[in-house]
Order: structure tokens, then sequence, then C-alpha cells
């Protein structure tokens, strides 16, 4: 190829944009999506295209060289949001492929075809990055914790969605409305968290006060997420033996082992993220 596209990273980054709009646009025709998984595989495949997109136009323009006060080293920033992507189109393209896709139907069979060449492309370019970009928040290991904390709360409160979704009112107990509250409060602390630590001018105006701030939510979101972890099956269970719904038995089943997994996951993520804080403290 010619132009831009002569590095192997610059034609991946266009396949990945091609395939996962066609993933996109092609389960369109499905329909208006109201689950909320449909909606997560939407949402993936939307931020799949926009952020190689972005980093091709911020490339090619040279305004990563123009922002290069204001952004943090651009190979690592680059090389965090493609393992993001890469980990976000995984899952999308596993959920599509087992909710939605059948062996009769040609758009769903498409779509999963689609996203999971975007996922190869995605997977392919992750690797190439951070070979490229052995350092930096986004690519070392807290960086990578919290962007999988995140990822994890996404999908677990997709889950509960589609829980919630399927169950009469009366059996949203607020326990467990109190669950989603924690997993919301813990995504959105952790979405800011790493904004703060992408930005440098914010970094470096908390610079004696972020170790603390992440030291102390960690020890907050691990007591959460211990009261979610013991609350949310004690009271999903507790529907579950004492109501079916006739349209889907098992879809809640489902979706409350999701979440309580998700949030075992996420659970030992932060307890992780603890100690590292703990220790950086200790360093410093």
């Amino acid at each position: 190829m010619c132009g831009p596209f002569k590095s192997l990273r610059n034609c991946l980054k266009l396949v990945e944009i091609i395939f996962s709009a066609l993933a996109f646009i092609i389960v369109l025709f499905r329909g208006r999506m109201v689950n909320p998984y449909g909606v997560w595989c939407e949402f993936v495949w939307v931020f799949c295209v926009v952020v190689p997109v972005v980093i091709l136009v911020m490339e090619l323009m040279l305004w990563n060289v123009l922002l290069a006060a204001f952004l943090p080293p651009w190979d690592d920033l680059t090389c965090g949001l493609t393992m993001l992507c890469t980990l976000m189109i995984t899952s999308a393209t596993i959920i599509f492929a087992v909710i939605f896709a059948c062996p009769y139907c040609i758009v769903s069979i498409l779509c999963v075809i689609f996203s999971l060449i975007a996922t190869l492309a995605f997977l392919v370019d992750a690797v190439m990055a951070k070979m490229k970009c052995p350092g930096g928040y986004l690519s070392n290991c807290r960086g990578v914790l919290r962007f999988t904390e995140a990822f994890v709360a996404c999908i677990l409160l997709t889950a509960a969605a589609n829980y919630f979704l399927q169950v009469e009112r009366r059996f949203h107990y607020p326990a467990m409305v109190f669950c989603v509250v924690v997993y919301v409060v813990c995504l959105l602390v952790t979405v800011v968290i790493i904004v703060l630590h992408l930005i440098k001018l914010l970094r470096c105006l908390l610079t004696f006060g972020m170790e603390i701030l992440e030291l102390v939510f960690n020890v907050v979101a691990v007591l959460l997420y211990v009261i979610a972890v013991i609350l949310w099956p004690i009271y999903g269970f507790r529907y579950y033996h004492t109501y079916h719904p006739l349209h889907c038995r098992d879809c809640t089943y489902i979706d409350m082992i999701v979440v309580l997994i998700g949030s075992i996951v996420n659970l030992v993520l932060y307890i992780v993220d603890l100690v590292l804080s703990i220790l950086a403290k200790l360093k410093a």
C-alpha cells in the first residue's frame, strides 16, 4: 500500500476501522437493539472505530507532537488504548456470538466474522505496540489494572441491567440496587483516576496527592466490593429460588453468575491495586 499506509501498524488500523464499522453497520439490519448485551456490543464497535481513527488522524496531522505537553508519551497512550480496544472487542465478539448468532442468521454470522477479523487485527496491533513501548502508565501494571477494572465493571453492569430487565420490579431488592451503585461509583472514580494520569497538567497539580487519593480509593473500593460480593448472591439467589420467569428461566441465573464472577474478579483486581499502592507509598 502507499501513502500513510506503508507501515504495517497503519494497515492494521485501517483493517480495525473497516471491520469494526462493518460489524456495527450490519447489526443495524437486525433492528433497534434493546438488549443490554447488544447495546454493549454496539458501543464497543463504535468505540473501536473512533479510537484508531483518532490515532491515525493525530499521527498523520502530527497533532500528537503539538499536544505532547498535555498528553502522556504517545507510544504509551496508543499502546494502552489499543490493548483496551482488544479487550473490549474480544468481549463483544464472544458475547454477540453466544447470545445473538445462530446457524440460520446470516446477518449475525457476518457480524461475528467481521468482529472477529477486527479482533485479530487489534490483537496483532496490541502485541506490536507493547513490543515497541515497554514502559508508561497505560502500558504498565498499574494502568492495565485500572482499565481492566473499568472493563470488568462495564461487563457486570451490562449483566446487572439485563437481570433487572428480566425480573419484576418487586424483585429489585434494595441490596442489589446498592450493589449496582457500588459498581457505578467505582467505575466512575476509576475512569477519573485514569484521566488524571493521562493529562500531564492535572498530574503535575496532584503530584503529592495522587498516591494518597489512589490508596484511599482502593481501600474504599475493596470494602465496597466485599459487601457487594456478599449481598448480590444472597438476594439474587433468594429471587431465583422463589420466582422463575416463564419466558427465560436461565437468563436471570446466568446474569446473576456473570455479575457475581465479575464482582469477585474486580475485588481481586482492587486488592492487587491496593497492595501496589501500599508498596508505592512505602517506597516514597
